[in-house]
């Protein structure tokens, strides 16, 4: 897509490309109206990111994302599933069945955003220890006395 077509799409945020044509982080994360960091605001949610990674390859149901969800709030829960489906990442079937039955699965697109998740999980996981080295350095500088 060229930088015309990116201005002229609605998730475009003014001013949100450098001169070298790269993203300009600062830009869209300092504008509300901006899609961008709506869409990254929802998606990076630790509740999503939960909501995401169960559903990845299987159909599960309210009660039982909320068994395994630790510390989500039905309401909550509740809420994070209307906004992935409204944004298109969550399929939400009813059965006309009494009582009635929902069940949650992930669209196709809301699996490609699984894929994402899983790299930046498998990333974490690589590099935990040298995160924890680091934030004990940080500690232990913080903590000695000026």
């Amino acid at each position: 897509m060229d930088e015309s077509a990116l201005k002229a799409a609605p998730s475009h945020c003014a001013g949100s490309y450098g001169r070298d044509g790269d993203p300009d982080p600062f830009q869209w994360d300092t504008r509300e109206d901006c899609e961008v960091r709506q869409i990254l605001d929802r998606v990076a949610d630790k509740w999503s990111l939960l909501v995401i990674a169960l559903l990845d390859r299987r159909v599960l149901r309210f009660t039982e994302l909320k068994r395994e969800i630790d510390g989500v709030s039905q309401r909550m829960l509740t809420v994070t599933l209307r906004q992935l489906e409204r944004d298109g990442l969550v399929k939400r079937t009813v059965h006309p069945v009494v009582p009635p039955r929902v069940e949650y699965e992930l669209t196709p697109l809301g699996g490609t955003l699984h894929t994402t998740i899983r790299s930046l999980v498998t990333w974490t996981e690589q590099h935990q220890n040298e995160i924890a080295a680091a934030r004990e350095a940080y500690d232990a500088k913080e903590a000695a006395p000026a």
